[in-house]
């Protein structure tokens, strides 16, 4: 049997070594309610970290840290030299004085002292593994509050690589082992493998039987990392079994053929400057997709003002010229509406019919437009969600642009494209994505990548101040403002929360009364509602506010060329995403920008960590590829919340070579044997038709 085909309950475990256990029961109510309810959801149960007991670390070493800047774990043979005693009453603990060769320590027990007493005696012998720290108080080394482990044990029996697992709420580590050994005694030698056999010898992986076993229980460091390569990699193989399978299911689609397109043409003529090297080669792979006998799945991706809108309309061109209609999404309403604006100046002047549909609309109208939508009279809606709705209905949809993708669902992304019958897509990000996401998560996908920006844009100067330097800030910004210049000042709060934590509300007031009197405030978040957002944005975009005080609300779709400062308080709140996202708004016009992530006195090692990233970078993709390292693929970009990626014992991050490998395997397989019919490829087959549905697990 495959490994999640063993649902057998953890209740079924119950052997003479547990029956003694009155709580038996209630410790397997325990396991379900962390979402461990069988065998092969204890087995897949992965160690989160080994600690290597192969090489002595002695006393002295205590307060030494490992290459990840954690404090060492000692691992040694200690004498009992003393027994005492600390505290009274209930409080009292019992302290038992050891040493090794190199120095004394002594280990703090809170509970069951006398059992501790008896099973350490003086003069004993035993092999320890715990971490240490220096209580000034005592002017002793003592054990840290948990000791992992304290048995009299043999050399043979200590020296490996003990399994350490994330604790589920009040169950021990060694409750966890002693299932988990029940499950491998009970049902290993029936585990079948996942990976083909000429796969396995390729590589020289485990068999998955040992491969779990040498997890869960390993002896030697070199078994142990055999066993890691093999399982990671089984992970990645299936991940990308199932990518490649989208992928090669989307390529069967066939539509009719289309025609050049000459409306881009008169676009690009009507222009008054050329398109950059990034954005001609995106426009050609996009019509290239169009015109082909499949529908195009691409994303476009491109840092902040590279002119990926300008892209999207060259696309909507190329549809609506084969008699298509165009549907553009964006997530908020004041970016949805600043594209309809857009479109408005630079296509219908080629007579493309453009509209504009948001949830908020009035009934009377709403009903109108839909109208004249289903009739075929709009080439080109832009909107919200709305464009989704069940009473949206088109005449002939055949392509569907998803602005700032990721903050859609992989559910509302299909919606949209429900509405047609096989339309192309295109997805655009100005969130770039680190290569081994983007083969991960839209591995499907074909990918344009515009890297260059349009000539003339300077880069934006980025500075780091205190908060207590803000006056100097201040003074830069009436510099700028005395130019003709705009400013925004963002905060992370709309009112105020957090003690000591500066708000946009507030903020605005103490700007327009004490700090820049003379100058026009506005202030705009997102409890605002639409209408009123949409005048302030209009009267800062036209020149009427010098100064928007704003929360992260500008992060995406406020476009204002004379706007030169961005000014970010409490900057170390904010994830490197949207600090970037930030600071393009501004350096969108020829003149000299300006960013200023002003920071708190107090602040952690991974906002220092994400402020120097921003000082230091300017390319998004670097920016992006920093952020995945920090946060990882499970927080980033909001991928968690539209259906990411669940992997047990692989990292793509950490694993990003054997993602890559995994792929070039996964994909050759299928080009070859697209139905799996191959007697070598049996067993993938196999189990995805035994182990349904792997996109439950995957995505």
């Amino acid at each position: 049997m495959f490994v999640r085909e063993l649902k057998d309950p953890l209740i079924c475990l119950r052997r003479k070594t547990l029956e003694k256990r009155e709580d038996f029961k209630q410790m397997v109510t325990k396991f379900s309610s962390a979402g461990i309810i069988n065998v092969a959801d204890l087995l897949l149960y992965y160690p989160r970290e080994w600690s290597d007991r192969t090489h002595i670390v002695p006393l002295k070493d205590f307060d030494k840290k490992d290459g990840k800047g954690r404090k060492i774990t000692v691992c040694t043979m200690a004498k009992v030299i003393a027994h005492d005693w600390a505290g009274f009453g209930m409080k009292r603990s019992l302290k038992v004085h050891i040493e090794d060769k190199t120095a004394r320590a002594v280990l703090m027990f809170w509970k069951y002292q006398e059992i501790y007493k008896r099973s350490l005696p003086v003069g004993q012998s035993f092999w320890i593994s715990c971490k240490f720290s220096y209580n000034t108080r005592y002017g002793e080394i003592q054990s840290a509050s948990k000791i992992v482990y304290k048995h009299i044990v043999s050399e043979d029996a200590f020296k490996k690589q003990f399994p350490i697992y994330s604790l589920v709420k009040e169950i021990s580590q060694k409750e966890i082992e002693s299932l988990i050994k029940l499950v491998l005694r009970q049902y290993a030698t029936s585990i079948e493998d996942e990976i083909p056999l000429f796969l396995r010898e390729k590589y020289g992986f485990l068999p998955k039987s040992t491969a779990l076993m040498v997890i869960h229980s390993p002896s030697k460091s070199e078994e142990l990392e055999k066993a890691k390569k093999t399982l990671i990699y089984e992970e990645l193989f299936y991940l990308e079994i199932m990518i490649g399978k989208k992928f090669m299911t989307r390529k069967v689609k066939r539509k009719e053929g289309k025609v050049k397109s000459g409306l881009q043409k008169h676009l690009l003529e009507r222009l008054p400057f050329s398109l950059t090297v990034g954005q001609s080669q995106a426009i050609k792979e996009i019509n290239n997709d169009m015109d082909g006998t499949f529908p195009m799945a691409r994303l476009l991706q491109g840092d902040v003002g590279s002119g990926k809108t300008l892209v999207a309309f060259l696309a909507c061109l190329h549809a609506i010229e084969n008699m298509g209609q165009v549907a553009l999404m964006a997530p908020t309403d004041l970016l949805a509406r600043q594209h309809a604006e857009n479109a408005a100046k630079l296509l219908e002047p080629l007579g493309v019919r453009v509209a504009f549909l948001t949830g908020n609309m009035k009934a009377a109208g709403r009903t109108q437009l839909l109208k004249t939508l289903a009739s075929g009279e709009i080439d080109l809606i832009i909107g919200t969600h709305a464009l989704f709705s069940k009473d949206v209905v088109y005449r002939n949809l055949r392509l569907v642009v998803i602005d700032e993708q990721h903050r859609f669902g992989v559910l509302q992304r299909q919606a949209i494209m429900d509405k047609g019958g096989s339309p192309d897509l295109l997805m655009m990000s100005a969130t770039p994505i680190p290569r081994t996401l983007a083969i991960t998560v839209f591995g499907d996908l074909d990918v344009s990548i515009i890297r260059d920006m349009p000539p003339g844009r300077k880069p934006i100067e980025t500075h780091l101040a205190r908060e207590s330097n803000e006056a100097k800030v201040y003074d830069f910004v009436r510099q700028r403002l005395a130019e003709g210049t705009q400013v925004y000042f963002v905060y992370p709060l709309i009112e105020e929360g957090e003690q000591d934590l500066k708000n946009a509300s507030s903020m605005e007031e103490r700007l327009a009364r004490e700090v820049f009197p003379e100058y026009q405030t506005a202030l705009v978040h997102s409890r605002l509602d639409d209408e009123k957002k949409r005048q302030t944005m209009e009267a800062f975009r036209k020149g009427d506010v010098h100064i928007l005080v704003a929360t992260s609300v500008v992060e995406v779709g406020v476009d204002v060329p004379n706007a030169t400062c961005m000014v970010i308080e409490h900057a170390e709140r904010f994830g490197l995403s949207a600090l970037h996202q930030l600071r393009g708004r501004v350096g969108r016009g020829s003149a000299q920008s300006y960013c200023f992530l002003v920071y708190s006195d107090e602040y952690t090692e991974d906002a220092r960590t994400r402020l120097m990233v921003m000082f230091e970078n300017q390319d998004g993709f670097a920016i992006a590829e920093e952020d995945l390292k920090l946060r990882g693929p499970g927080q980033i970009m909001g991928f968690e919340q539209s259906g990411y990626v669940k992997l047990g014992m692989a990292d793509i991050v950490r694993d990003s070579a054997v993602l890559e490998q995994s792929r070039a395997d996964a994909f050759a397989i299928l080009e070859k044997d697209p139905g799996l019919l191959l007697p070598e490829n049996l067993v993938i087959s196999t189990v995805l038709e035994r182990c349904p549905p792997w996109e439950d697990v995957i995505f």
